[in-house]
């Protein structure tokens, strides 16, 4: 599998420096072991080829497209401006998140996933908090969404973290098959009050 960067391609073992916050640097090898069929997702007609890699600062309007179908999927909305400083951040290498894209054979954004690396008062370790997922539907089934978690395993223990942790909602029953199979279930409830 082939894995492209905007500094420049890296094969599958090659390695990227990242810097994060707290002024910690990291060096983290880019999720390249493909975890799928050597970077092959199953499609209903053939083989697809997968790239899997970073978000870069000039993958906006890809990322973006994923982002507003996300947030459609959810029933929500948020301002542009917090979409545009949410994207700066995740292309920020001094910030504590990320994203990764999944590129289709034609190079065509259809999946994304964007994470956040925090503490715990629980570990001496980090978590990371898989924030958001999404797959275009044209491609949902065919182990994109499979790829793009194991790609924030990946940077997560690269990065020294204990655990990768994430919530979806109630209804997302297709989705909870996936992640009943490749994580546990917590039991816990989320409560929130918007401030």
């Amino acid at each position: 599998m082939i894995i492209g960067h905007s500094a420049g391609l890296a094969c599958a073992d090659a390695t990227l420096p990242v810097s994060l916050a707290d002024g910690a640097r990291f060096a983290h090898r880019l999720w390249a072991t493909p975890p799928l069929d050597s970077g092959r997702a199953r499609s209903h007609d053939a083989d697809m080829t997968i790239t899997i890699r970073p978000t870069a600062r000039d993958d906006f309007t890809g990322w973006n497209r994923l982002w507003q179908a996300y947030l459609e999927f959810y029933e929500s909305s948020v301002d542009d401006a917090v979409t545009r400083t949410s994207f700066d951040r995740l292309t920020d290498p001094t910030e504590p998140m990320g994203s990764f894209l999944a590129h289709s054979a034609d190079g065509r954004a259809v999946g994304m996933v964007n994470w956040v690396r925090h503490r715990s008062t629980w570990t001496t370790g980090d978590y990371c908090y898989l924030q958001d997922l999404y797959a275009d539907r044209d491609v949902r089934g065919t182990g994109i969404g499979r790829l793009l978690i194991e790609a924030v395993y990946g940077v997560a223990s690269e990065m020294g973290c204990s655990r990768v942790l994430w919530l979806t909602h109630e209804t997302n029953q297709t989705a909870m098959l996936l992640y009943d199979r490749i994580a546990d279930r917590s039991g816990f409830v989320q409560y929130r009050k918007v401030l």
